[in-house]
């Protein structure tokens, strides 16, 4: 199963987009699927359903992290490669949607303040295009990994 799939697979099960990006990499990455999951449950919905940044680029971005991160304050050239990569990784993604704001592809016009998560229903997955969105993001992700 690809990348996409799993994370597509991972959403319909009911985690959140960036639980799922996350999740479909699971294996690459040094913890557990468990504490994965809850590292990355605040960015769901936008960052905690504020509608900013959509979930699955921030997984993008989490997986991005583990994979080509740094942590020397000094090393200023990792820093400008890894912010390249996820400039790079969210353009591809800005792309094909028009945006990587989470309002914007859901076509809100006002960020939310609602942390209450909508219920996970037929009807919500007709509506909501996150599914495909989480596919879409782990198959950039994926094309990245593979052609670096």
């Amino acid at each position: 199963m690809s990348r996409g799939l799993k994370a597509k697979k991972l959403f319909t099960e009911g985690y959140n987009c960036t639980q799922s990006v996350v999740g479909a990499f699971s294996d690459l990455l040094p913890f557990d699927f468990d504490t994965l999951l809850k590292l990355s449950s605040p960015f769901g919905g936008g960052m905690g359903r504020l509608r900013e940044v959509c979930g699955a680029v921030s997984g993008m971005f989490i997986v991005l992290g583990f994979l080509e991160g740094y942590d020397n304050t000094s090393d200023s050239e990792a820093k400008k490669k890894l912010y390249a990569s996820v400039q790079k990784l969210a353009k591809s993604f800005e792309e094909e949607n028009g945006t990587i704001i989470c309002r914007e592809l859901l076509g809100l016009s006002v960020k939310s303040e609602n942390p209450t998560p909508e219920k996970r229903t037929d009807e919500y997955y007709k509506k909501r295009p996150c599914a495909e969105l989480c596919e879409m993001a782990a198959n950039i992700l994926e094309n990245y990994i593979v052609n670096k």
